[in-house]
C-alpha cells in the first residue's frame, strides 16, 4: 500500500525526512482503506520507518488488532533532490547545478538505484509473506518503490516516464504468492474517491499544487 496524503505546503520533495505526517485527507485515506481491509484474513501490518506510513498503516493495524510493525527495507526510495521544491516550471531542475545529477535516468543518476529498489522490496516482500504464511499481510511503503518492485515482478523495464506510474495516494498493489513464488499482482484505489483529480495517476502537473507522482 501507498501511504496517504502528506501535509506538504511549499511542494518539497520530503523523501526520508522527518516531520512530514499526513494530511486530515490522508487520515480520511487511510481510515477508508482499513475499512476496504476490515474484512480481510491480515495477520501481519508492517510500516516504512516514516512518519506517512506509520500514520496510514495504523488504522489498518489497529481493525485487526495487531502490532504494528516497522521494516526499513519499505523505506522511500533516497534522493539528491530532497528537501527542495519541484513546482512547474519554478522548481529545482531550472537550476543549471542541479543538472550533473540528470545524466543517467536508467539507473538513475539522482538517486537510489532502481536495482537496489527491487532487492530490498523484495526481501521486504518475502519477510512479511512469511510473517503471514497463510493468511495476508499489508506493507505500507512509498510510490517509487512500490512501482519499481511491480515492474520487476511483471517483468518491465525499470527506467520509466515517472507520470505513468500506477500508484495512486492510499492505493493497494497487491502480491499473491503459491507458496514462495509470486503468482499474480493486483491493484486497486479503495480511496479514489478521496483523491484531488490532480494527483491522481496519469494527471498533468499543476503549478502551486502537489504532483501525481513523487513520494
Amino acid at each position: 500500500m501507498r501511504h496517504g496524503e502528506v501535509h506538504n505546503p511549499d511542494g518539497v520533495l520530503y523523501g526520508r525526512r522527518a516531520g512530514f505526517s499526513l494530511s486530515e485527507l490522508g487520515r480520511q485515506m487511510a481510515d477508508r482503506v482499513a475499512e476496504h481491509l476490515e474484512k480481510r484474513d491480515i495477520t501481519h501490518v508492517v510500516a516504512s520507518p516514516l512518519e506517512r506510513a506509520q500514520e496510514t498503516a495504523a488504522p489498518i493495524a489497529k481493525s485487526h488488532s495487531l502490532a504494528l510493525a516497522t521494516d526499513e527495507r519499505l523505506i522511500e526510495a533516497a534522493n539528491v533532490f530532497e528537501g527542495k521544491t519541484f513546482g512547474v516550471g519554478d522548481g529545482a531542475l531550472r537550476k543549471p547545478e542541479n543538472w550533473k545529477h540528470l545524466t543517467n535516468p536508467f539507473k538513475p543518476s539522482w538517486g537510489e538505484p532502481y536495482i537496489e529498489q527491487v532487492v530490498r522490496m523484495m526481501s521486504a516482500l518475502d519477510a512479511a509473506k512469511d510473517a503471514a504464511r497463510g493468511h495476508e499481510a499489508v506493507c505500507v511503503s512509498h510510490q517509487l518503490p512500490i512501482w519499481i518492485v511491480r515492474s520487476f515482478v511483471e517483468r518491465r523495464r525499470l527506467w520509466h516516464d515517472p507520470r505513468k506510474r500506477q500508484c495512486t495516494l492510499a492505493s493497494l498493489t497487491s502480491f499473491t504468492y503459491q507458496g514462495d513464488r509470486i503468482v499474480s499482482v493486483g491493484y486497486s484505489e479503495p480511496a479514489r474517491d478521496l483523491v484531488p483529480a490532480h494527483l491522481l495517476a496519469g494527471a498533468k502537473p499543476v503549478k502551486g499544487k502537489s504532483k501525481a507522482f513523487g513520494a
